[in-house]
């Protein structure tokens, strides 16, 4: 069952402005959906409209199967957590997280139980008298989830709500979303622009870009096997080589670059013939430096001519024979090799994708 649905959903600004491009999506019950993409993809306007804060221009929008186009924002029963958490500051933390209790005509008895229950949710028992001012900036987000709970909504809407934390922070709470996303089941749409975070929290990933969906699938599927060089480039440190097929055979395939030098591509989901000009993509983690371990690897000959120092691992770029620039992650073992080496680049034909 779907949560959510849109059904060739699109929205309009003045200008002709198209922020929303008649997008087809389903949110399965209780998954954990992220929309992810660059500013101005589309994706936020997309959670607005879930949400009643944008009306859409044309299609449909349907939670639990009920069209809600014309339906007001506090008849949806959704939960929304915002990028600045949007508390009140002059309300005490009690007050924040029932303030949507309140206007649902919840008693006051039944109130405080809900409260105390959503802030153990969140781990901040005790902290209903406090202000937000009080608080750092993790607990003030654990707050406004709590708030965003406390009334049991049917989706749980995120917009970007990470995005004002520091990095160790932002580790630890997207972890702790997801934990209490899973606990509780809720339905939750997630906005970012941060392919970290997408990867790591989601069920399933919708990128966008344009204000049309590139490509959805889980995690995995997304980022291993990329449908444009979009979404290739997106999503990690992608390196595209201009190649032409040379042989197919038994579900393999062989491609030259400029130089002349082949590489064997293990891509049996694209049909490509003799002569074809294609594009191959290796993600750079993919790519084994000096590697004596991939007896089946191609090996392409190249030279440093750049070095990126990470701490245990190093970014190289390389350029080939041919001209090619190549991007490669490779953990520093014996101290890290200097522009100007000449290095061996193994890639096994199953990392290797055609777009």
């Amino acid at each position: 069952m779907s949560s959510v649905e849109l059904k060739a959903v699109e929205k309009h600004f003045a200008g002709g402005i198209i922020a929303v491009d008649a997008i087809d999506l389903d949110v399965p019950d209780g998954a954990f959906v992220t929309l992810l993409g660059p500013s101005g993809c589309g994706k936020t306007t997309t959670l607005r409209m879930v949400a009643g804060l944008e009306h859409p221009t044309g299609g449909e929008i349907l939670i639990k199967g009920k069209r809600v186009n014309e339906t007001p924002i506090h008849q949806r029963n959704l939960g929304m957590v915002f990028q600045n958490y949007a508390l009140f500051p002059h309300k005490s933390i009690f007050d924040n997280v029932a303030f949507g209790l309140k206007y649902r005509g919840v008693g006051k008895a039944d109130i405080a139980v809900r409260v105390r229950r959503a802030l153990d949710i969140v781990r901040l028992p005790g902290v209903e008298q406090r202000f937000p001012t009080q608080l750092s900036g993790g607990q003030q987000q654990r707050i406004a989830l709590a708030r965003a709970l406390v009334i049991e909504p049917d989706v749980l809407l995120l917009d970007e709500p990470l995005s004002a934390l520091d990095a160790n922070l932002r580790e630890e709470m997207r972890s702790e979303i997801k934990a209490i996303q899973r606990r509780i089941g809720v339905t939750a749409i997630f906005v970012t622009h941060d392919q970290g975070e997408a990867l790591a929290m989601s069920d399933l990933v919708v990128v966008m870009n344009k204000g049309k969906i590139e490509q959805r699938g889980a995690p995995a599927e997304v980022y291993e096997h990329p449908r444009s060089e979009f979404v290739a480039n997106f999503l990690g440190n992608a390196n595209f080589l201009p190649a032409t097929v040379v042989a197919v055979a038994g579900g393999g395939i062989s491609v030259a670059l400029a130089d002349g030098s082949q590489l064997a591509v293990a891509d049996a989901a694209r049909t490509v013939q003799a002569g074809e000009k294609v594009n191959v993509v290796v993600r750079a983690e993919k790519i084994e430096l000096d590697g004596g371990g991939l007896s089946h690897a191609s090996v392409l000959k190249g030279t440093i001519s750049a070095v990126d120092y990470l701490g245990s691992t190093a970014r190289y770029d390389v350029t080939l024979a041919g001209g090619e620039k190549v991007t490669t992650l490779a953990t520093i073992r014996d101290g890290a090799r200097r522009v100007g080496d000449q290095v061996n680049l193994s890639i096994a034909p199953e990392h290797c994708r055609i777009l």
